[in-house]
Order: structure tokens, then sequence, then C-alpha cells
């Protein structure tokens, strides 16, 4: 994975999520990928927030689009590391979210941890 190109995977991965294209979304993760969110509580009830699973993710996300039906990332930072990245971005309700995401060998997210900023009162 020395060799991702890590801007053109973040804007790819923005990009695709802009254009609400779910099969684009899910070209960037692994089959076991293991994704952690606190949208994952509060629309499946789930108390830990954790989904595995390609299939479980694509469901999560086709309801999220409902859900949000103005959805729109604007690209904030990237942290490239070693076989992972950070990617931060503002979300069309002015939500700052930073997404851990460790790669496999291939490029995909095997592991997704979402974090949500603290919003100012």
């Amino acid at each position: 994975m020395s060799n991702t190109n890590y801007k053109a995977l973040a804007a790819d991965w923005i990009d695709s999520w802009n254009k609400r294209d779910i099969n684009r979304i899910m070209n960037h993760y692994a089959d076991n990928v293991e994704f952690h969110s606190p949208t994952v509580t509060k629309r499946w009830n789930i108390a830990d927030g954790k989904l595995t699973g390609k299939e479980k993710l694509k469901q999560h996300f086709l309801k999220g689009f409902e859900e949000a039906p103005n959805l729109h990332f604007e690209f904030i930072d990237l942290v490239p590391e070693k076989d992972s990245l950070i990617i931060t971005y503002k979300r069309e309700n002015g939500q700052l979210v930073s997404d851990y995401i460790a790669l496999d060998e291939h490029g995909k997210a095997v592991l997704v941890k979402a974090y949500y900023h603290l919003q100012e009162q």
C-alpha cells in the first residue's frame, strides 16, 4: 500500500458520495469491512455502533441516502499514513466528521471509525 495515491482515493470517495453512486462507494470497502459509527447506533439501535460486512454496510448507506436526501460532503483535510488515512469532511448539515480508515493490501477499507466533531453550542 505504500504507493497508494491517498489524495485520489479521498477525492473519488467524496465524489462517489456526492453523486450518490452506491456501487462506486462500495468499491472502496473490503467484503469483511468493520464499520463503527454513531449513525449505526441511531439508525439500527445497535449499542456498540458496529456493522460487519459489505452487504450490511451497503444497506446502512442506502438508508442514509433516504434519511438525508440532500447529503453532500465537502472535503476538509486528509491525513495519510502507511496503510491508513483519516479523511475529514463537512456534511450538508454543517457537521464535521473524521473517518479513520485502515486499508488492506488492495487499498480497500477493512476498518472504518467515524468520529463526529463536537459542534459549537
